[in-house]
């Protein structure tokens, strides 16, 4: 283990580092052929969203995903839960991510798939996720139950899931603690310009059931009458991402200092081709830059 504690700000560049190499799982054009040919509508991207992402948990029920999840609308996930395990059996959905994502990265990456810096990084982001503790978080707990590939790239990108979703299941502790519900995140990330409200309606709920949510964060004073974050909703959500952060560090802290500025050094590259593939949105409902 590297020496040294880590810092609050290297665990959340690390996550802004991470997140992007994970998401590629849900916009590659690769992977959607790959949900395509198992039988998913690929026309949009949310037919195979829901499989993809919750097929470590098994062929689970939309009750069980929604709560995962979280924040999409349980009408949304039922949408698309209740016939995703008709199409393909998770399993097969396993399968085909990894395929994929092997076919994605190779495309985006090119020959540093095969690169010494890679390989470094992929071991470096596998001790970390190793060590997670996945009490009370059960995406994590799911991904971190599967097999490793053999393979450097697909070790590095299983790695990544496992450690944003570590930090994700955390996230939903520290939003429960701060009192707000899946909609009433939305609402109160909206507000402080986390993202376009837009953006957050993309997760199915209707307008009334986010004017509802506002009014509510409107009597406890988070939110002004415009919608916007009152200094109370700011300080709330601040809170949130602190707490989060504090939830995120233990993978960290156990890989020490000098080995995880390592391992951000390395991912540089990685970030930086993802993001030039141009496949990612330029706003997502993550508010990662934002907060």
């Amino acid at each position: 283990m590297g020496g040294g504690a880590v810092e609050p700000a290297r665990v959340r560049q690390l996550w802004h580092l991470l997140e992007p190499l994970h998401a590629v799982l849900y916009y590659a054009p690769e992977v959607f052929e790959e949900a395509a040919a198992l039988g998913y509508d690929t026309k949009e991207r949310w037919p195979s969203y829901f499989p993809l992402r919750a097929a470590p948990l098994g062929p689970v029920g939309a009750e069980r995903v929604a709560s995962a999840f979280y924040s999409f609308s349980p009408r949304m996930v039922a949408e698309h839960i209740d016939s995703a395990w008709a199409a393909a059996d998770p399993e097969a959905v396993l399968a085909a991510r990894l395929r994929g994502i092997d076919r994605a990265y190779r495309t985006i990456l090119g020959d540093r798939v095969d690169g010494p810096e890679l390989a470094e990084a992929a071991a470096l982001a596998r001790r970390a996720a190793e060590s997670v503790n996945t009490a009370g978080r059960p995406l994590a707990a799911a991904n971190a139950e599967l097999k490793w590939a053999e393979a450097p790239h697909l070790q590095l990108w299983q790695a990544a899931t496992i450690l944003r979703e570590h930090r994700g299941d955390g996230h939903l502790a520290a939003l429960l603690v701060a009192g707000l519900d899946p909609v009433e995140s939305l609402v109160s990330f909206a507000a402080i310009g986390a993202a376009s409200v837009p953006r957050f309606e993309s997760r199915g709920w209707s307008p009334g059931e986010w004017e509802s949510a506002r009014d509510r964060l409107a009597a406890r004073g988070l939110v002004d009458e415009r919608g916007g974050a009152t200094d109370a909703g700011r300080d709330l959500r601040h809170r949130v991402e602190h707490h989060t952060d504090q939830l995120a560090a233990s993978p960290w802290q156990l890989l020490g200092a000098t080995e995880t500025g390592r391992l951000a050094d390395l991912l540089g590259d990685f970030w930086v081709a993802v993001l030039s593939s141009g496949l990612l949105p330029s706003e997502t409902t993550l508010g990662i830059g934002r907060v």
